[in-house]
């Protein structure tokens, strides 16, 4: 998994940039806002997260951590695959993103590209217990690592089926309250596969 570059910029895109990493040039597909603000010749750093296809390879590049939880999450809705997950964080912010699931807000999911009335809606149904007023902290919610932790089973070779079996059975182990955190989750899960649990 590769989790962030830093690099030159050697060119930009309206939908990505190449960033020359070790005189290994990287094409990265990013928002438009992302791209824009990145200038050829200038040294920076992209949280990235890498999409294995069967018949590609393909790394998506974010200005923080919280925008690629955001777009790993909306990923977890049916009919939402990396793409239109770009366009969600490049239309809206991780916490315009937030307060419109736990609000309700159908009309500024709509604005997303790609996301009609009933894709919000499934949205809505389906993350808003997921993410975080805004002001709360991600860390501060179970849910915060349950994305991080499948993402790591799944590229070591389990399916999202055993992972997602896993997740649960740790998540029940945690007292309320308790804050996670990433490495101590996928400690746990991984205990618990070998257990057979």
């Amino acid at each position: 998994m590769i989790s962030h570059l830093t690099g030159t910029i050697v060119s930009t895109r309206l939908d990505g940039v190449v960033i020359d990493v070790g005189g290994v040039g990287m094409h990265v597909l990013c928002a438009p806002d992302t791209s824009v603000s990145l200038s050829v010749g200038v040294s920076a750093t992209l949280v990235t997260s890498l999409v294995v296809r069967e018949d590609s390879l393909t790394l998506y590049g974010f200005v923080n951590d919280a925008e690629r939880d955001m777009w790993h999450l909306v990923q977890t809705v049916s009919g939402i695959g990396p793409k239109v997950a770009l366009a969600f964080v490049a239309v809206l912010s991780p916490e315009d993103a937030s307060s419109a699931l736990v609000e309700g807000d159908v009309a500024t999911l709509t604005r997303v590209p790609g996301i009609g009335k009933k894709g919000a809606e499934r949205l809505i149904v389906e993350l808003k217990d997921k993410v975080c007023a805004p002001g709360v902290s991600s860390s501060q919610t179970a849910e915060g690592w349950r994305t991080q932790v499948r993402e790591a089973l799944v590229g070591l070779g389990w399916s999202a089926k055993e992972s997602d079996k896993a997740i649960d059975a740790v998540a029940r182990t945690i007292p309320a309250g308790r804050e996670t955190n990433v490495p101590e989750m996928l400690k746990a899960a991984l205990q618990s596969m070998a257990k057979g649990q």
